[in-house]
Parts: C-alpha cells; sequence; structure tokens
C-alpha cells in the first residue's frame, strides 16, 4: 500500500470519535433540536429559502448549539452526505432514467391504450387508476400526471365530464406509491438513513398501496359526484381534444414541446409506441429482481454457498441498472435512436434530480448532527418513555412536517434523521426497521396543500379551483396517509412490534 495512504488510514481508525465539547441535559438538547426544526420551517414556508440551503444551515447551527467543536462541524458534514448519498444517488439516478426513457418512446401512452381498452369507456377511471399505479413505480409523480394529462383529457372531452374524475383516484394512487416505494427518493433516503432493506421496503409497500389503489377510486367517486367549476384555461385545452384518437398525437406534441433531439422525436413519432406488455415488464423487472434477492438473503444462512449470490442479485442499484440496460436494448436500439440520442435522453433525466439530490443529501448532514449531538440519543430516551410505539410517533412527525412545509421528501429526510437512534437503540428487527420507514413514507402522504408543488400541479392540469382543490385532493391524500399507516401499524402488529 502507498505509505502516505496506509498513514491516512491509521490516523483515521486512531481518531477519535467526535463528541460534543460539553454535555448538554436531555431539556436543553430537545430545545435546541425543537428551535432547530422550527427555524428550518420559518426558512422554508415564511422566507422561501430552497430546501437544500436551509437543512444545511440549520444542520451548522444546531451543532454550534449542541456546543460540537469547530474542527468537527465541517467532518460530521461530509460524514453525513457520504453516508447518505453512497446509499441513494444510484438509486435515484437510475430510477430517474427508466422513467425516462419510458415516458419518451411512448410507453405510458401505451400503458394507458391497453387499460382503457381491456376496461371499456364505462370504467375510464378505474383504467387509468391502474395506469397510475404502474407508471408511479418507476417515473416521478409530477412527471407521471403531466404526461398522462392528454389522455385525462382526450377521455373528459369525450365524455364531457370534468378532467378531476378521472384525474383524482389516479393522482390519488401514484402519490401514495411515489412516497412509499422505492426507487422514490423521498422513501430510499429514508431508508438510507436509518439502515432500512431496500427489498423489504418494496414488497411491504407494494403489498399495501394495492389496497390503497381500490380505496383512491371508491373515495374519488364519492367526491366526484358534486359538480366542480372547471378553469377557463384548461376549458380552452380540452378543445383540442375531439375524440380518443387525438391522444397518441397530443402526446407527441407534448415531447415535441419539451424533449430532446428532433431526430428522437421523428423516430418516436413514426414508431408506434412500446407493447403495454412491454412497459409493464421493464417496471415488474426490478421488483421482481429485489423480491428474488430478498427472499434468498432472508431464507438462506449466510455461510451457504449462494447467499452472496442472493445478496448481489437483490442489491436495488443492480436491479435498476439491469432495467436500465434491458430498456437501452428493447426501447432505444429496437426504435432507431443513436447512440448520441439515447445520451441526452439520458441527459435529460438528470438534472430535474439534482435539487431532490442535494436536498436528501443535507438531510443526512441533519441526521448526522443530531445523531453527533447527543440530540437523537436524547429524543429516543423521551419517546421510549411516553409509552407509545416508535412508529406512530414517526408516522404523527411526518406528517406534521409535510403539512407544515410542503416537500415530502424533506418530511422524510428529517423525521428519519430525528429518529436514528431511536431505532438504531431499539433492537428492532429488519423487518420492523422497514415498516417505521414506511409509516414515516405516508405520514409525507397526508395534508398536501399550497404548501406542495404537487397540489399545483393537481390543481392547474385538472382545473379545478383551490377551494375544491381543498376539499378534495388534500382530503384525498390525508385519507389515503392514515389508511396506509394504518395498515403498516397492522403489520407490524402482526410482526411483533407492539412488543417494542
Amino acid at each position: 500500500m502507498n505509505p502516505l495512504i496506509n498513514s491516512l488510514a491509521v490516523r483515521a481508525a486512531e481518531a477519535p470519535a467526535i463528541k460534543p465539547a460539553v454535555e448538554l441535559g436531555t431539556p436543553l438538547l430537545l430545545t435546541i433540536a425543537a428551535l432547530g426544526v422550527a427555524a428550518l420551517l420559518v426558512m422554508i414556508i415564511r422566507f422561501k429559502v430552497q430546501a437544500f440551503v436551509a437543512l444545511l444551515a440549520v444542520s451548522i447551527a444546531v451543532a454550534l448549539a449542541a456546543q460540537i467543536p469547530l474542527k468537527d462541524i465541517f467532518a460530521v458534514v461530509t460524514t453525513g452526505v457520504g453516508n447518505t448519498m453512497g446509499k441513494v444517488a444510484l438509486l435515484i439516478s437510475l430510477g430517474a432514467i427508466l422513467g425516462r426513457m419510458i415516458e419518451v418512446s411512448g410507453g405510458v401512452q401505451s400503458l394507458a391504450d391497453h387499460f382503457v381498452e381491456r376496461f371499456g369507456r364505462t370504467r375510464v377511471g378505474i383504467a387509468l387508476t391502474t395506469v397510475g399505479f404502474l407508471v408511479a413505480i418507476p417515473v416521478f409523480f409530477e412527471v407521471g400526471i403531466i404526461v398522462l394529462v392528454p389522455i385525462v383529457y382526450a377521455f373528459s372531452k369525450l365524455l364531457n365530464l370534468h378532467p378531476i374524475k378521472f384525474g383524482l383516484p389516479m393522482a390519488g394512487i401514484m402519490l401514495a406509491i411515489h412516497v412509499a416505494v422505492p426507487p422514490h427518493p423521498g422513501i430510499v433516503a429514508g431508508a438510507g438513513v436509518l439502515g432500512a432493506d431496500v427489498g423489504l421496503i418494496t414488497m411491504l409497500a407494494l403489498a399495501i398501496c394495492v389496497p390503497l389503489g381500490f380505496l383512491s377510486y371508491w373515495v374519488a367517486s364519492i367526491m366526484n359526484r358534486r359538480e366542480m367549476e372547471l378553469l377557463p384555461s384548461v376549458k380552452a385545452q380540452l378543445e383540442e381534444y375531439g375524440s380518443a384518437e387525438t391522444v397518441h398525437e397530443g402526446h407527441k406534441r407534448q415531447h415535441a414541446t419539451k424533449s430532446g433531439p428532433g431526430a428522437t422525436l421523428l423516430n418516436s413519432a413514426v414508431m408506434a409506441p412500446p407493447s403495454a406488455g412491454l412497459i409493464m415488464a421493464l417496471i415488474a423487472a426490478p421488483i421482481v429482481q429485489i423480491m428474488i434477492g430478498t427472499v434468498g438473503t432472508l431464507m438462506l444462512p449466510k455461510t451457504h454457498e449462494l447467499y452472496g449470490l442472493a445478496a448481489f442479485i437483490g442489491t436495488p442499484a443492480f436491479a435498476l441498472l439491469v432495467s436500465v440496460v434491458l430498456a437501452f436494448f428493447l426501447l432505444a436500439v429496437r426504435r432507431g435512436w443513436s447512440l448520441s440520442e439515447t445520451g441526452e435522453i439520458f441527459e435529460q433525466s438528470l438534472p430535474p434530480i439534482a435539487s431532490i439530490l442535494m436536498i436528501v443529501a443535507a438531510g443526512g448532514v441533519f441526521g448526522e448532527v443530531l445523531k453527533v449531538s447527543g440530540i437523537g440519543a436524547a429524543l429516543s430516551s423521551t419517546l421510549s418513555g411516553m409509552g407509545l410505539p416508535l412508529i406512530l410517533l414517526a408516522f404523527i412527525i411526518s406528517l406534521a412536517l409535510r403539512a407544515a412545509q410542503g416537500s415530502a421528501t424533506v418530511a422524510i429526510v428529517t423525521t428519519t434523521g430525528l429518529l436514528t437512534a431511536a431505532v438504531q437503540n431499539g433492537g428492532y428487527t429488519p423487518v420492523e426497521i422497514a415498516l417505521i420507514v414506511i409509516a414515516i413514507g405516508f405520514g409525507s402522504l397526508g395534508l398536501s396543500h399550497v404548501t406542495d408543488a404537487g397540489f399545483w400541479v393537481v390543481v392547474r392540469y385538472y382545473g379545478i379551483t383551490v377551494a375544491d382543490g381543498l376539499k378534495t385532493w388534500t382530503v384525498l391524500t390525508t385519507i389515503l396517509g392514515v389508511a396506509g399507516f394504518l395498515l403498516t401499524f397492522l403489520v407490524w402488529a402482526l410482526v411483533g412490534g407492539l412488543a417494542h
């Protein structure tokens, strides 16, 4: 080994753990934590400070207040960034690439056409809810809503119904999957902070989201019984959709206005969209691969010769990489995209997630500061003395943060940071830790209102007033969030979590 590297490694191994210069009492530590969260919310909500900057600034302020030595503060920052980004950056990036390729190829359109044809016009709402469920797994919530808007508009015009009639149940289940199912950034970041098994989260969260899909359709159908005002801007857009046959052309026009190279768009326009079966297979491939690997590691002893293979196969980053490679051959190569066109599509998928990655990194810093300062341990001991299950407190904290500042990702990352010590010192099993992360995810689903960008996407594209948005979208997301938590809590009880 290089002598310099060897010397650095020895020094790092011998370096003492970072500790506050002065040991502060539990009441003072909890006060610092409360003031830190309050300052974070004020910066984001009142002064519109970008979440990454707010999280980083508050983390440093909390570190100073907790008496972490000045020379060690940025070592804590670096550790927080490295620990978190090392676990989530690949997942978020590969998931964004896969979703972008499915979107640009016309795969979302193909899925929608398939399910509408299967269910028929009288059950368009069921069909679109099913499409939303599948599309939401690899595609970000806002992107999925925007891509499916032409289909919603087409059937709204065809059947002379308000777009919200079709869009509300579909958007509800899409957001539920976005906050609870990997590879979406919030839930992946939460898993990384708490050291949860992403494979377990995927299996459990998907199983819970299935009944939530039925609930979203049922609750939305009740809400949609009353007539709602259609905003003039959306009414004008609906005039462009005279029949179901215009859906494909509307989809192409949308890509033509927002996507990259013209040759790629030309190839996509002249070639029929990929089959619904192919898109479903690409979406299912990483999920199945992760499940196979997770089941293998749970069933096989660590000394078994196949344990390592199962762990490798089930690694979420590897599963997503395999799916991206499959999408490259089954979508890009088969559709005649050049390497430069495909590369540009890959690059287009990354800028939108840059801010998300920065927020996740800053959330990791916040969690590391809470851990090193002793605030996490103080909070852990306080929570354990309340006699409430940690999973319930996790849901409540996440729900409160979501309502206050709007971002589901910030709510999840902040909550996991607050609860890191409580989880690590609680003796929880891998399944229980996965359920805690899922509960935090469902907490970030509820109370979507004017502080949430997703609220404005739904209101804008479906043409409803803010008042109707609060009466429908905010209520629906809260019902789904509570229902998701109750189902998660039921699984928690079945696996013995209440013993804690």
